[in-house]
């Protein structure tokens, strides 16, 4: 696993992050704000990008650090981060001393319309002089060029494609990775789930929508993201990403690979609606068939890490899908929602949160839910209000639900 967000960029860092608590958000400082209402996010706009790659040179086989300068310095920021989380996902995984067939290999990039910061500067400046644009900018806002680069990095030629699904793009990553080593020939998958590079545009027209918090809490951005709360208003765009090595069961064990978890399954439907609208009822049919299908049954599922991403609609929906599908023992379920501390960071929100699962799942213990000082009225589950609590999780569900409504949920099992 490799992950990126602006409480943690190691594994361990972003552990002790989650579980002190700690808010991601800020005042946008890399983005212009200044014709927008949308004031607050997790900026990684001033991520050490320099100082990260250097200190992986003495990781690297030097022939992979030498593409990875040569790499960075040709492609947009978020495809730099991109780089970083491959190599650094291949380096936890032993793969370079212990590396599947270059052609038994798929990388899945996790995201549409990844580029959208980079291709609004470029366009702002083809407006002014056509000629002075990036030559490769066709190339650059390409979501697959994420991908492109980690397999030349890591000298990857298996299949590579990119899975979009909004919100629960993460997951539909993983059922397509999945997909490759039950069905096709593949050994491996290199899920990667890129920074989204937001523009002004999107921001404000997720404001036009009433989608995010713009209101009550622009001087005091730590409080904004909070799911469950009965005062929230709205999710917090943020960066973030991440990357997971799929493998199959076998082949680790025969490498004597450490193994985080097992991926049970993951199933997706669709809510026959367009619009921001969630479906308490089309999610539980979802978490159903998935457990089903995972031959699991509902007391056997411990922990839900939640989508929750301070919704009004949102948020309800989600804790009447899972008593839908859990029935009485939903009350016995832990559940938690990681989007308190980091905000939501839109595509690749569900590869970052199943970190946080592994990371829980190894520690035992599980993060608090921040931000909850009312507790909705609704919302009677044990949702890890404020306080972080000892826990060692077995089976987990992973809950998406992206605009349009995509629905796509994955099972993991210690």
């Amino acid at each position: 696993m490799a992950v990126r967000t602006p409480i943690g960029d190691t594994p361990a860092g972003f552990l002790e992050a989650l579980l002190a608590g700690r808010s991601a958000i800020t005042r946008w400082q890399g983005i212009d704000t200044s014709q927008i209402e949308v004031k607050i996010g997790g900026d990684l706009s001033a991520y050490d990008l320099t100082g990260r790659m250097e200190a992986l040179g003495s990781r690297l086989p030097e022939s992979v650090f030498q593409r990875l300068r040569r790499l960075t310095a040709r492609v947009p920021w978020s495809a730099r981060l991109s780089l970083q989380m491959a190599a650094e996902a291949w380096l936890d995984a032993g793969a370079f001393e212990n590396s599947p067939a270059p052609n038994a290999v798929a990388t899945i990039v996790a995201g549409s319309n990844l580029n959208s910061g980079f291709d609004h500067v470029v366009r702002a400046a083809f407006a002014k002089n056509p000629d002075g644009i990036v030559p490769l900018a066709a190339l650059h806002t390409l979501d697959t060029n994420h991908g492109a680069c980690a397999t030349e990095l890591l000298s990857l030629r298996g299949p590579l494609h990119s899975v979009g699904g909004a919100c629960a793009s993460g997951n539909m990553a993983l059922r397509a990775a999945l997909d490759e080593i039950r069905h096709h020939d593949a050994e491996a998958a290199l899920v990667l789930a890129p920074v989204l590079d937001l523009s002004p545009v999107e921001l404000h027209s997720m404001a036009l929508m009433g989608a995010v918090s713009r209101v009550s809490f622009n001087d005091e951005p730590h409080r904004a993201s909070r799911p469950f709360d009965a005062a929230r208003e709205g999710f917090v765009p943020a960066h973030g990403g991440g990357a997971l090595v799929l493998e199959s069961l076998e082949r680790a064990q025969r490498r004597g690979a450490r193994i985080y978890t097992e991926l049970v399954g993951v199933a997706a439907s669709s809510a026959a609606n367009h619009h921001t609208r969630p479906s308490a009822g089309d999610e539980a049919a979802l978490i159903g068939r998935l457990l089903r299908n995972c031959g699991v049954a509902p007391d056997q599922v411990d922990y839900v890490n939640a989508h929750a991403a301070s919704t009004r609609l949102g948020d309800l929906a989600e804790i009447r899908a899972i008593k839908q599908a859990f029935g009485a023992h939903a009350a016995q379920l832990k559940i938690n929602a990681t989007k308190s501390m980091l905000g939501h960071t839109c595509w690749s929100s569900a590869i970052v949160e199943t970190i946080a699962v592994l990371l829980q799942m190894e520690a035992g213990r599980l993060h608090p839910t921040i931000n909850v000082d009312h507790l909705d009225p609704e919302i009677d589950l044990d949702v890890c209000a404020n306080s972080a609590a000892d826990h060692q999780p077995q089976t987990v569900l992973k809950n998406a639900f992206g605009f349009g409504g995509i629905n796509c949920v994955s099972l993991l099992r210690r």
